[in-house]
């Protein structure tokens, strides 16, 4: 069971409160947990990744372990704490302005 914490917009739409959980086949990978999110809430489908292109939206970033898995492969495996469920994998808006 793969552990996330969503921003507030994101629990809004998905109708959650809090952390989710994810189930995946094979390897925990961001692909394998974003797919398995998407499937889970319909409603985030094309709010973290792109419709078409499946790219990561310019202003969401991925931390896990803390560290910035934004620019990591998609099918790189994600830390074994993350993978357990010991520590969640975090979905961040990114902040802008100037």
């Amino acid at each position: 069971m793969i552990r996330i914490e969503l921003p507030a917009h994101l629990r809004t739409l998905a109708r959650v409160q809090g952390e989710i959980a994810v189930d995946v086949d094979g390897p925990a990978t961001l692909r394998s947990v974003l797919d398995a999110v998407e499937a889970r809430y319909p409603p985030l489908r094309g709010t973290i990744r792109d419709h078409v292109t499946r790219e990561r939206r310019a202003f969401v970033r991925f931390f896990a372990c803390e560290e910035d898995l934004s620019h990591t492969s998609i099918d790189a495996p994600l830390p074994d704490v993350v993978a357990r469920g010991v520590e969640p994998l975090f979905i961040v808006g990114a902040l802008a302005g100037g």
